[in-house]
């Protein structure tokens, strides 16, 4: 059989080429916009939910306790005859953490209004979602903690019983953005916001956050895994009295 030779058209070497240089960078410019539209989309979505957790819920808190202190004269959970100004002050030990049903109930007998929370009976409990955008849930309680303040000396501290809102299972994005919104600034170990291990710490300089948003949960390795649920901490916020 002869071979046939057929030529190829101008007009179907042109259909076959390939990309440009130029057309492939406008195509990886615009995946880089998309990309970083996403990201920033994503990391201003989590800003706004902790505002709002910080907002309707640590706030809501913190007017209950100041509206329980205003309506009967002394913290929860103190002794009503003898206050003792701390916390569960009536309990053995004194001044012993006041968390749960107990906290809730408390608040409720003094006809105190609570924040909405995580549903009805849970009203001490918040759920959010870490940078990864897996589920945390911060529980709020309150304690009468050893706190560290400035003593007569400068760069000196003595230890003194204050009165905190415990907030448990808080990740570094949330703890950094409440202590901004309520010191200016993110130290774990001075302000009104601090880090459980740091709050009656005698250091005289500032401290990070022991944990930060590449540890996985119950660690402090850096992982640096998209898919781990973060790692958390437990923080105490200073009630004014």
């Amino acid at each position: 059989m002869p071979f046939i030779y057929l030529p190829f058209s101008r007009s179907a070497v042109r259909d076959q080429r390939g990309f440009s240089l130029l057309e492939l960078s406008v195509v990886l410019v615009v995946i880089g916009v998309l990309i970083g539209a996403v990201a920033v989309g994503r990391d201003l979505q989590r800003s706004a939910a902790n505002q709002r957790l910080s907002t309707d819920f640590i706030q809501g808190w913190q007017l209950a306790y100041e509206a329980f202190f205003n309506g009967v004269g002394y913290p929860p959970g103190d002794n009503p005859v003898s206050p003792t100004g701390q916390i569960n002050g009536n309990v053995a030990p004194a001044g012993s953490e006041l968390c749960g049903d107990a906290m809730i109930n408390t608040f409720l007998a003094a006809g105190i209004r609570l924040p909405t929370g995580r549903s009805e009976g849970k009203q001490d409990r918040y759920v959010y979602l870490d940078s990864n955008g897996n589920p945390q849930e911060v529980q709020v309680c309150f304690q009468s903690v050893d706190w560290a303040e400035p003593a007569a000396v400068v760069n000196t501290y003595e230890t003194r019983k204050r009165n905190v809102m415990v907030l448990k299972k808080v990740t570094f994005s949330l703890a950094g953005a409440l202590d901004q919104q309520i010191d200016g600034r993110s130290d774990a170990r001075f302000g009104r916001l601090r880090d459980v291990s740091l709050a009656n710490s005698m250091l005289a300089t500032g401290q990070p956050w022991p944990i930060d948003d590449t540890m996985a949960f119950g660690s402090t390795t850096s992982t640096k895994l998209d898919e781990s649920q973060v790692a958390v901490t437990t923080a105490f916020f200073q009630m004014m009295r």
